[in-house]
């Protein structure tokens, strides 16, 4: 598979404060140059809006009603110079910038919650992570955290989760709006050392196998290869159908969604990113080799898909490897680049688009499923989600982003979707053609 490594560090998750890098020296971001002193319309200094935020600057020190020192009133300027960009730009503090590390290797100390920052600071939950103190507390992907120990947030704040991390026993209080409630309520959690089991298996009925993706960290695929080994050993040595659910799973590291992409194509594309400068641009392809025995595949999707997810779940269905059975999902097709700064910050800044082996681009649409399932009658807020990619603020505009009903995705939980995905894998029309022989 060529590229093997991209040369930066590419994050795609659908949470801008949880996105991930790969841990590997290897894998470290590159710096990006600035253009040549020939360039004139890329280095020609503004100098004209320059002096407006000296203007600005020095009026606030001067005049404002408190003293604000010169350090606070830089990291300000340098968080609203990203604010703007798109959701998932943003200045990371050297803690925020370990924790965001921390995570891509699976195991952190906090409650297990994969969120969204809001243009005014509150955190909007895409998706709390299997056997937390979320989950067990009952947080649901839709719940709104205006507050974290009674301290409520600023719009320009960045990274406005640290509170949620902490040592593991240490207690948190979350204050919480749900659609559903008539007020805000409170939920205390106890931290623990978050380890991210990621891939789960078990067998639905003899021959027929189910593994679920909660994210995409750094052991992701290999611990994917290991579960699709024993099902198949289960199984006696063919699987008949295989269920990959991605629910719910708001992405993480690009490598490894191409690794478990091409675990199950023996041929073609996975993704390709473009951005406005050559480093962000690569392709990547499979290799021979379809570790499940060429089983047929259906994936499972909900409107908490992103990222990772549609990455994965596009590749496989572009590839007519597998059929795509669910919701529309979130609509993430961006690339974010970890730049790290001289102070031990860092920038995380979208870089680059991904597409499809199609060429499509699934940026504020989302993936669009073969088969349309529905929640049940009793599933919170009908199970339609309100934190779509299209509906935060300065979203990047999609090929299709206008489209009546675009994104009108929703949440599936529970057993219902599994069996209804069994059961499409059960019918004639998902068998998969005979592998080419290969010599």
């Amino acid at each position: 598979m060529q590229p093997r490594i991209l040369p930066l560090a590419l994050a795609l998750f659908a949470a801008p404060v949880f996105a991930q890098v790969s841990p590997a020296q290897d894998d470290a971001p590159a710096p990006i140059e600035a253009p040549d002193a020939e360039d004139t319309s890329a280095s020609k200094v503004p100098l004209a809006e320059i002096r407006r935020y000296v203007a600005v600057y020095n009026a606030v020190k001067e005049a404002y009603v408190e003293p604000v020192d010169d350090k606070t009133l830089m990291q300000s300027a340098i968080r609203g110079l990203l604010f703007d960009l798109d959701p998932h730009s943003v200045y990371m503090p050297h803690d925020a910038a370990e924790e965001f590390d921390e995570s891509s290797r699976g195991s952190y100390g906090g409650v297990g919650v994969e969120l969204q920052r809001q243009p005014d600071g509150s955190l909007r939950v895409i998706a709390p992570i299997d056997d937390t103190p979320a989950t067990r507390a009952g947080i649901k992907a839709g719940d709104l955290i205006i507050a974290i120990d009674g301290k409520t947030f600023k719009p320009d704040e960045g990274d406005s989760s640290g509170p949620l991390r902490g040592d593991p026993g240490s207690k948190v209080t979350l204050t919480i709006v749900r659609e559903d409630k008539p007020k805000p309520f409170d939920v205390t959690l106890t931290r623990e050392t978050i380890r991210i089991v990621s891939v789960r298996s078990r067998m639905l009925e003899p021959g027929y196998g189910y593994l679920r993706v909660a994210s995409f960290q750094a052991d992701t695929a290999a611990d994917f290869d290991r579960q699709l080994d024993k099902l198949r050993e289960q199984a006696g040595g063919a699987l008949r159908g295989l269920v990959i659910d991605l629910r719910s799973n708001p992405g993480g590291l690009l490598t490894s969604a191409v690794q478990i992409a091409d675990s199950l194509l023996e041929k073609g594309k996975i993704v390709s990113t473009r951005g406005r400068v050559p480093i962000s641009d690569a392709e990547f392809s499979a290799t021979p080799g379809d570790r499940s025995g060429n089983a047929p595949v259906v994936v499972l999707v909900d409107a908490g898909s992103a990222s990772a997810s549609e990455v994965l779940a596009g590749a496989l269905h572009d590839n007519q490897r597998a059929r795509i059975v669910g919701s529309r999902t979130f609509g993430k097709g961006s690339v974010q680049t970890v730049l790290p700064l001289d102070n031990g910050d860092s920038v995380k800044l979208t870089t680059a688009r991904y597409f499809t082996p199609s060429g499509k681009s699934i940026q504020a649409l989302g993936i669009i499923p073969d088969v349309t399932l529905h929640p049940g009658k009793d599933a919170a807020n009908g199970g339609r989600p309100d934190y779509t990619e299209a509906s935060l603020r300065g979203h990047l505009r999609g090929e299709e982003d206008d489209l009546p009903g675009a994104n009108a995705g929703e949440v599936l939980e529970g057993e219902a979707p599994i069996t209804a995905a069994l059961n499409e894998l059960k019918k004639p029309a998902v068998a998969q053609k005979e592998a080419p022989p290969k010599g």
